[in-house]
């Protein structure tokens, strides 16, 4: 069975997002914004998933264009929270390239399916 890399790469991202949100509240004490991030950024592994078993091709487009906007909502609150001091500069390149790397390939799989109707 081939790889399903949005899969996998969004699922590991929602893991990492787990982590910082923990690591949000513990240590930061920062409750309103890490939860905006922690629900975006699980978002986006839950709509791939609800893709797979899409009833169309247009649902399928559909789930993944929500999940890129949850992708582009979680790379603003990244930005927000490592504007406002709550991120150190490693913690937020780490997640911005990961961010990123989704983003590009929502877009190409939303491409794709689009094209070939």
């Amino acid at each position: 069975m081939k790889a399903n890399i949005i899969k996998s790469k969004s699922f590991d991202f929602a893991l990492s997002i787990v982590k910082i949100y923990k690591y949000l509240i513990d240590e930061k004490k920062e409750y309103v914004l890490s939860k905006q991030l922690l629900r975006s950024g699980t978002a986006i592994g839950a709509l791939v998933r609800e893709s797979e078993h899409a009833e169309s091709k247009a649902d399928f487009i559909h789930k993944l264009s929500i999940s890129l906007k949850e992708a582009n909502e979680t790379d603003y609150w990244l930005e927000l929270l490592f504007r406002s001091s709550y991120l150190d500069e490693k913690q937020y390149n780490s997640y911005k390239n990961d961010i990123e790397e989704l983003l590009r390939l929502l877009v190409s799989i939303i491409k794709t399916s689009k094209g070939s109707k």
